[in-house]
């Protein structure tokens, strides 16, 4: 696959003539079709196709406008980009920050194809002593139960001034409002813990613990209003026994929720996540 190959997503109603149609947009620019993935929803009658392409001489401007009628044809929701125009992300973190911290040597060492708009906590930049923040614009935005509102407006300027694509709450142990939430519809990510059963509020892996569980999870999912309920992006668990302590499930936990984002947040990057009602399409590589 050559390097910084446009990709194009689309989803729309199933009907016959969408792959059909696609193909001889593509063919008669002579383009050249690198890899296919789509599915067919049953349930809700909905198909997603995402396709990377060699554009030959064709420029991403001007495909992008000879799609148009494409796309208007069959009802469509698609977006045609060039990788190299890479997507600009605002990370925002708490105290903990294993999952910043992560992301950041991802970014560094050119495993996250991705500009870093931001890094923003309600605490300051001392408490990441852990984290090469070297180079990075960082931003302290204090919040407090009285302070909410006025931090969220502080915190959705900068999102407009940086103009980020792309916002992750790697471990940022505040609530987004519901405002705020429906402004990024589709475009926060978060991680959480999850557990079978599900285990909410203070020390959660203590909780787990007590209780005697068998596997502990975590969980990447697009951020809505329902808190932690959001489309499901990535998840992935791992086997617990009764010789952990609440100190091995919270370092087993850091890996799980680190290597579970991490995933997510590359499979945005790439365009291989689709939203389906409250469910998400992901195609993996």
């Amino acid at each position: 696959m050559i390097a910084n190959a446009p990709i194009l997503t689309l989803s729309c109603p199933d009907r016959r003539g969408i792959v059909a149609a696609v193909s001889a947009f593509l063919a008669d620019r002579d383009c050249n079709i690198l890899d296919a993935q789509q599915f067919n929803d049953a349930e809700t009658g909905a198909f997603f196709m995402r396709v990377v392409f060699d554009p030959g001489e064709a420029g991403v401007a001007e495909l992008k406008a000879g799609f148009e009628p494409v796309g208007a044809a069959f009802a469509m929701r698609w977006t045609l980009r060039d990788p190299a125009d890479r997507y600009r992300v605002m990370i925002l973190a708490s105290k903990t920050d294993h999952c910043l911290a992560d992301l950041i040597y991802r970014w560094r060492i050119e495993e996250l194809p991705m500009d870093v708009a931001a890094v923003v906590s309600n605490h300051a930049a001392e408490t990441f002593r852990h984290v090469d923040l070297k180079g990075l614009p960082f931003h302290h935005l204090p919040v407090s139960k009285e302070t909410k509102l006025e931090q969220e407006a502080e915190l959705w300027a900068l999102i407009r001034e940086t103009k980020t694509d792309i916002v992750v709450l790697a471990r940022y142990m505040q609530v987004l409002s519901d405002g705020l939430a429906a402004k990024l519809e589709g475009r926060c990510i978060n991680i959480h813990h999850s557990f079978l059963p599900g285990f909410k509020g203070a020390r959660p892996y203590h909780q787990a613990h007590a209780r005697g569980v068998k596997v502990i999870g975590a969980s990447a999912h697009y951020v809505t209003g329902d808190l932690d309920e959001g489309p499901i992006i990535e998840q992935d668990v791992e086997r617990i026994s009764h010789r952990d302590r609440p100190e091995d499930l919270i370092r087993k936990g850091r890996d799980i929720e680190r290597r579970v984002l991490a995933r997510a947040l590359r499979w945005r990057l790439e365009d291989r996540v689709l939203l389906n009602g409250r469910k998400t399409v992901v195609f993996t590589d």
